[in-house]
């Protein structure tokens, strides 16, 4: 399990976020890696239990401050990602652990014009079924409702009173679960997240068969 150990360190590290500390205390941070990484092996082989996973892939600590203003070398937190099979499964989700800031999220963070086009076309058409899904019971206990940034108005070639303009003109569909720290050292924290995952997967199934299929709903694989 992740322990108050693994926060402790990235609360130190973002007070001190330079090479020289960290290099200083890069033992302490391999041994915290490496109890995130089983932590997010264990994640990942229930998961796939339940799911067909692509990968998994944990993201490194270092930043790339190539083009950023923000220089400091070093990521706050430790993250992973999984992807689901394309292109049948589309969808993916992520864990970031960070003292304070801790969440579950997943869905579609940067669609390409074609698949965001394809998806706004569906909700015109209609939007009964992703209405349903957002508002069924486990979703809303564990997300809340559908996230992502969006435009102020309704996009090209689109109606802005369209019914389904609120989900037409999302530019991303995600959804979030926050966590204390609290809730992170707990010992069943790793039940809750593939709880929670599995929250995700009515959602992503039905994107994954809207991305599927045209809009006459025929296979396009």
């Amino acid at each position: 399990m992740i322990s108050k150990a693994e926060l402790d360190f990235l609360s130190e590290l973002s007070q001190n976020n330079n090479r020289d500390w960290f290099n200083e205390h890069k033992k302490r941070f391999e041994s915290h890696q490496e109890i995130v990484k089983t932590h997010f092996n264990e994640i990942n082989l229930e998961l796939s239990v339940k799911d067909k996973l692509e990968k998994m892939q944990i993201h490194r600590i270092y930043r790339d401050i190539r083009f950023s203003k923000d220089k400091t070398p070093y990521k706050n937190n430790f993250s992973v990602s999984f992807d689901r099979a394309k292109p049948y499964l589309r969808g993916g989700y992520y864990l970031h652990i960070q003292p304070g800031a801790s969440f579950i999220g997943g869905g579609f963070w940067e669609p390409n014009a074609e698949d965001l086009k394809r998806i706004r076309k569906e909700f015109e058409l209609d939007d009964t079924e992703i209405r349903s899904i957002i508002s069924e019971e486990n979703f809303v206990k564990h997300f809340g409702t559908l996230q992502g940034a969006e435009l102020k108005t309704a996009p090209k070639d689109f109606d802005k009173e369209h019914p389904a303009i609120d989900l037409i003109r999302k530019k991303q569909y995600l959804v979030y679960r926050r966590f204390t720290d609290k809730e992170i050292t707990n010992p069943n924290f790793k039940e809750e997240a593939i709880n929670t995952f599995a929250a995700m997967r009515p959602f992503f199934d039905y994107m994954s068969d809207v991305l599927g299929t045209n809009l006459n709903g025929e296979p396009i694989y």
